[in-house]
């Protein structure tokens, strides 16, 4: 049950905190006071989205607050809703917590029953979720789905599988052409830079034999060789400084100078000189093998390498997505017949819940001002869910008098009628847990007698379990247990919703307002 709800800066809510009684609150107040905001509020908590123009104008946040009771155990759910960047926090029991959590937590701790939900009833997909709510074996609705799941699943990847190995079927042929010129040349990574780089190293090296050459036939020249004329100089130039000693720096300067030439001379003859010309055959031979595959593929050798991976990794998709294909099929055709098995058990139970909860919504509806001799059943309608395996699908039907043929509700049920059908319903599923009822003016639409009997079945729920009511009909709200009343007030040019728990002489008094509104 909620025990407690508390609003900060929402709307023209500045702050407003209600505590409710575990029967019957019923919310009154003229159209427009705002009790929607209380609706929004509660909606917010339990993890709706909401605008962040929501947030009171001047505020930087709105805050809201419920404290819930639920099998003795007690949650305390808060949510904030920031202006600026309209972002939400959840916090369950003090702790930061996420929207799914609290969603999870939704249907165990509110029914929210509104004139919304009418419009639902008129739509056979929602039939589907009334009768699958009261199966007795809900297992077998689970089992469906969670199969059905899994057969999407295999389906999924079996089209995506299909898709590619059609898509690379069209391309094998160049992609083998591709690969095969790849193989012929065989590119390493990084060889195109090394091969170049041996290149110019070739070329230094050839360049540098080149000059040994150049310097021993200058040394060695057949025309005169350098070396013996620096040393006939040397020796001519001994004989003028024996004559004369003034050629003595000339002497030594020859000498050193015939000694470099013969020390150049073993240098350039102890070099190695290697013949380059094959090598550099290689090289260019190999550089143009690579450049005629670049040209080819139209691609750097970069990205040659890169498709030669993507390449082999296509082909041997076109062997292994085979095998996977086949193995997709086997898990198909199992999960087929186990599919099958579980339609036919889901199938089996929807029809025996119809008829029994055909049964007590009659009865229902008849206690709530129908004819007792109004008749419901549940047509049901295969729906192949996947090929040869069918799901009997439910649409509720009505009769509302003898000897006439069932028919959908939207055909024949008025706003008043579908109001009661809401809550014969919501007190049907509301046996099967003890969530609080939220019923948003379920009772437009309807008066006189029917009214009474709405207003008595309702009293008789609240006995068992929490209600909130929000109505504008005095004869339902004088059943409360606990009367709140929203109103609007202006003060210093300030717009502020309010609420009030009223005392017995204040609901009273806002009752005779509410007989002679709407009386």
């Amino acid at each position: 049950m909620l025990e407690l709800l508390r609003i900060k800066n929402l709307a023209l809510i500045q702050d407003m905190e209600l505590e409710f009684d575990p029967g019957l609150n019923v919310l009154t107040g003229e159209s427009g006071a705002g009790k929607s905001f209380i609706l929004k509020a509660l909606d917010f908590i339990l993890g709706e989205k909401m605008s962040a123009s929501m947030v009171r104008a001047g505020e930087d946040k709105a805050v809201v607050e419920a404290v819930f009771v639920l099998d003795g155990e007690e949650y305390i759910i808060k949510r904030e809703l920031a202006a600026r960047t309209s972002r939400s926090r959840f916090y369950l029991n003090d702790s930061l917590s996420s929207q799914d959590r609290i969603q999870s937590l939704r249907d165990s701790l509110l029914i929210y029953t509104s004139q919304h939900g009418q419009q639902k009833l008129l739509k056979p997909a929602y039939h589907v979720r009334i009768l699958d709510g009261f199966l007795e074996n809900p297992g077998v609705l689970q089992k469906k789905d969670e199969l059905l799941e899994s057969m999407n699943q295999v389906l999924d990847r079996k089209k995506e599988i299909q898709g590619r190995l059609a898509e690379l079927e069209e391309k094998k042929e160049l992609l083998e052409y591709q690969k095969a010129r790849i193989d012929e040349v065989h590119p390493e990574a990084g060889e195109e830079d090394d091969l170049l780089a041996r290149r110019d190293e070739i070329k230094s090296r050839a360049d540098l034999a080149q000059d040994v050459q150049k310097g021993l036939d200058i040394l060695h020249s057949p025309q005169g060789s350098l070396l013996d004329g620096i040393r006939q100089l040397c020796r001519i130039a001994e004989r003028m400084e024996a004559l004369d000693e003034g050629y003595a720096r000339q002497a030594g300067e020859l000498e050193n100078a015939a000694a470099a030439l013969e020390d150049f001379d073993r240098v350039l003859r102890s070099t190695r000189v290697h013949d380059e010309e094959a090598e550099l055959e290689k090289v260019e031979s190999r550089l143009w093998e690579l450049n005629q595959l670049k040209r080819k593929l139209g691609r750097s050798l970069d990205e040659i390498l890169d498709m030669e991976r993507e390449i082999q990794e296509h082909l041997s998709f076109l062997d292994q997505g085979r095998l996977d294909l086949k193995q997709l099929e086997r898990q198909e055709a199992g999960l087929a017949r186990e599919l099958d098995q579980a339609a036919g058990e889901l199938n089996q139970e929807r029809r025996k819940c119809a008829g029994e909860l055909a049964s007590r919504l009659e009865k229902e509806l008849q206690c709530l001002g129908f004819s007792e001799h109004i008749r419901v059943e549940f047509q049901f309608s295969p729906v192949e869910i996947y090929p040869g395996i069918n799901e009997d699908r439910p649409r509720l039907l009505w009769i509302p008098n003898p000897g006439q043929p069932a028919q959908p509700l939207d055909k024949i049920a008025s706003g008043g009628e579908l109001s009661r059908f809401l809550l014969a319903l919501v007190g049907l599923r509301s046996e099967k847990g003890m969530p609080t009822l939220l019923f948003d003016e379920v009772d437009a639409g309807i008066g006189g007698g029917t009214l009474i009997q709405v207003g008595q079945r309702i009293q008789e729920l609240s006995r068992n379990r929490q209600i909130l009511l929000i109505t504008h009909w005095p004869q339902l709200a004088d059943l409360a247990d606990c009367h709140f009343m929203v109103q609007k007030e202006v003060y210093s040019d300030q717009t502020y919703t309010l609420c009030s728990r009223l005392d017995a002489e204040q609901s009273r008094s806002e009752l005779a307002r509410m007989a002679g509104e709407g009386g």
